[in-house]
C-alpha cells in the first residue's frame, strides 16, 4: 500500500525552496539543517511544527542527529551542498577542506540509507576536470548501493518564470534509473505574467492586492495569501535611475552610450528583465538586474515570484538577507516536478 506521506531531510536547506517543492508533492519534512540562522528563521516561519538545526554540516554527526531527533526511518534526503571545494589536478581531485560539505551529504545518506536522494548543484559541476568530479560523485553514491542518474534541467520548463539551470543528481536504492520529468511548459511563463500585478512603489506588508490577478501564474502565487508581503522597493540615486531608464525592456549595458557601458565591471550589469520571456537567473542581491518596466531592481517579492515562491511564503530578517535567501533557493515548482516524479517511482516500488 502506498504511504500517506513520504518523509525527507533537507541538508543545506536555506529558506526551503527545495523543501517547499517536495511539500507541494505530498512529502513531509522531518528536519532542515543549515548554518545560516536567517534562512532557518524563514524556513520555520513558513511551516507549522518545522524542526530546524543550525550548525556546520562539516562537523555534524548524522548518527547523533538520528538519535537526538528520534529519526528511525527516512524516505529521501535532499539538498544542495556547496561544491566550491572541488579542484582538479591531472586526473584526480585535490583534497580541499570545503569538500567536507559535500562529504557530509554522502555521510548522511550512508547513515540513514533512504530510498532515494536528490542533490542539486550548479551545471558546471558536470564539466569540472573533464567530468572527473561528476564521475567521483556518482562513484561515492554507487559504493553506498545507489543507482545514480544526473541531468541538467531548466526551471522554466516546469512553470517557473526564470531560465535557471541546475544539475540534479538522483539516486535510487532499488537499482532503477530515475526518469527525469519531461518539460511540460511549451509556453514559458514570462516576467510580465509573473510581476505585472505588483506596483512600482512599495506596498506595506499585509496590504490587499492593488489590482486583480492578470495571469494564471499570478492566481497560483496569490492562492493562499492574505495580502502582499516583502514588496519594499529599493531607492536608487537619480544618476542610477537615469542610466536604468536608457535600457529598453530586455536590454543590457550594450544599449547604453559608450561612456556609460563600463560604469559597472560585470557583463550582466544594467540588464533589464524581458517582459516577454522568463527572467534570467535571479542572483542574491547584487543589484545588476532591473525590472522590465520600472527603473529599479525587483523587490524581494518580485524576485520570489520569479523563483516561483507563492505569495504566502514570507521572508524574514533584513531586506539584504531576504534577497540572499531568495537568490540561493531552488525554485519550488522545479523541485515539485522532481518530487512528483520521485513520489510516483517510490509508489511503484511499493506495489
Amino acid at each position: 500500500m502506498k504511504k500517506n506521506k513520504y518523509t525527507f531531510i533537507d541538508l543545506f536547506s536555506g529558506c526551503g525552496g527545495l523543501s517547499l517543492g517536495f511539500e507541494m508533492s505530498g512529502f513531509t519534512g522531518i528536519l532542515a539543517i543549515d548554518n545560516w540562522k536567517d534562512a532557518l528563521n524563514t524556513y520555520a516561519y513558513n511551516r507549522t511544527d518545522a524542526k530546524t538545526l543550525c550548525g556546520d554540516l562539516a562537523t555534524i554527526d548524522p548518527y547523533k542527529v538520528k538519535e537526538e531527533y528520534g529519526i528511525s526511518d527516512i524516505d529521501v534526503i535532499i539538498g544542495g551542498p556547496p561544491c566550491q571545494g572541488f579542484s582538479v589536478a591531472g586526473k584526480r581531485i585535490i583534497e580541499d577542506e570545503r569538500n567536507k560539505l559535500y562529504k557530509a551529504f554522502v555521510n548522511f545518506v550512508d547513515c540513514f540509507h533512504p530510498h532515494a536522494f536528490v542533490m542539486e548543484n550548479v551545471p558546471n559541476i558536470l564539466s569540472i576536470g573533464g567530468g572527473i568530479v561528476k564521475d567521483s560523485i556518482i562513484k561515492d553514491f554507487e559504493q553506498l548501493g545507489y543507482k545514480v542518474s544526473v541531468q541538467v534541467i531548466t526551471a522554466s520548463d516546469y512553470g517557473v518564470p526564470q531560465n535557471r539551470r541546475r544539475a540534479v543528481f538522483v539516486g535510487l536504492a532499488d537499482g532503477r534509473d530515475f526518469v527525469f520529468p519531461e518539460p511540460y511548459m511549451q509556453d514559458k511563463i514570462t516576467s510580465f505574467e509573473a510581476l505585472s500585478d505588483l506596483t512600482e512603489e512599495s506596498i506595506p506588508n499585509g496590504s490587499p492586492y492593488p489590482t486583480e490577478a492578470k495571469s494564471d501564474f499570478q492566481l497560483y502565487a496569490r492562492k493562499c495569501s492574505l495580502g502582499v508581503y516583502n514588496h519594499e522597493i529599493t531607492m536608487h540615486n537619480e544618476k542610477t535611475k537615469e542610466i536604468i531608464a536608457m535600457v529598453p525592456d530586455g536590454g543590457n549595458y550594450k544599449d547604453l552610450p559608450n561612456d556609460l557601458q563600463q560604469t559597472r565591471k560585470v557583463h550582466i550589469a544594467w540588464t533589464r528583465l524581458c517582459s516577454t520571456k522568463p527572467s534570467i537567473t535571479i542572483d542574491t542581491g547584487h543589484r545588476h538586474h532591473f525590472h522590465y518596466k520600472w527603473n529599479r531592481i525587483p523587490t524581494v517579492r518580485e524576485s520570489a515570484r520569479l523563483q516561483s515562491f507563492p505569495d504566502d511564503f514570507i521572508f524574514q530578517c533584513s531586506k539584504t538577507s531576504q534577497y540572499k535567501q531568495v537568490g540561493n533557493a531552488v525554485p519550488p515548482l522545479m523541485a515539485k516536478a522532481i518530487a512528483q516524479q520521485l513520489s510516483n517511482m517510490l509508489w511503484q516500488e511499493e506495489k
